[in-house]
């Protein structure tokens, strides 16, 4: 039997607001796919850290603090560094539409923005974390 799909739900930078991670992180946990959970306040760095010392095949990052264009390809930068970029990197919250191409040409995998369904959210994990369970 395959090992559950390991996700690491993180808030990054100064964003004080983590409503919809948790609620994310539920969601996921609910579908079965085991979920790891930083907190507030967390550095690219610990984030990065902690999705390696946990072995996650993702990590879904929430940024409401309009720091997206940093955060997002600094995390993808370390984890490239780390030699740990096929962990997939998503993420989502209060995102401009003009943003998230930048963004998925920095090698973020997906951009959620407020609406999305939460059933969009666990088929992408299943779909692109899964692969790396699989491997």
């Amino acid at each position: 039997m395959a090992r559950p799909i390991r996700i690491l739900v993180a808030k990054a930078g100064l964003d004080g607001h983590d409503r919809g991670a948790k609620v994310i992180a539920r969601a996921l946990r609910d579908a079965g796919i085991e979920v790891i959970y930083t907190g507030l306040h967390q550095t690219p760095e610990q984030v990065v850290e902690a999705a390696i010392q946990e072995d996650v095949d993702g990590i879904g990052l929430s940024i409401l603090s309009g720091a997206h264009l940093t955060l997002f390809p600094r995390i993808k930068q370390l984890l490239d560094e780390a030699g740990a970029g096929d962990i997939v990197l998503f993420g989502g919250g209060t995102i401009p539409n003009e943003d998230i191409q930048p963004l998925l040409d920095a090698g973020v995998a997906a951009v959620f923005t407020p609406g999305t369904p939460i059933a969009t959210i666990v088929d992408f994990v299943r779909r692109e974390c899964g692969k790396r369970v699989e491997a």
